[in-house]
């Protein structure tokens, strides 16, 4: 089964993989390892997950202004996500995407954190806002 979402483009790029989805905010300082790419924040739903590659999908960022540092270390070193989607992205998840050159797409007609599940196929057009999700089969 396929879905098509449609929102706003925040940061503009093509990306698809496997969905990595939270219901948690994220902090990407001290709350991901940027040379492994793994959420490390204790207690978080995805700790010891590797968010690599993946279309990292969570409701927004939290934590500190030095984030978007995190993101771009983490595309540099090739651990980023390959795209992210928001329910509403703040600044330091933008300027993080943008700095790390990672698709990014927000305020979905369709809330993504009730259609998509982790292990989903999502393909991000962060140029149109669209994203593309293609049903696991259980």
């Amino acid at each position: 089964m396929k879905i098509i979402l449609k929102g706003r483009k925040v940061i503009g790029g093509l990306a698809e993989g496997e969905a990595v989805v939270t219901h948690q905010p994220v902090s990407f300082l001290g709350g991901v390892n940027p040379d492994k790419g793994i959420v490390v924040e204790r207690g978080h739903e995805l700790e010891g997950q590797s968010i690599t590659g993946k279309i990292f999908i969570f409701s927004h960022g939290k934590g500190s202004t030095a984030g978007p540092y995190i993101i771009y270390a983490m595309a540099k070193r090739k651990t980023a996500p390959a795209a992210m989607i928001n329910v509403e992205t703040e600044p330091i998840i933008a300027v993080g995407a943008a700095m790390g050159n990672i698709p990014l797409v927000d305020r979905l007609d369709q809330n993504p954190l009730e259609v998509i599940v982790t292990g989903d196929y999502v393909k991000v057009d962060g140029d149109k806002g669209i994203a593309e999700v293609i049903k696991k089969v259980v």
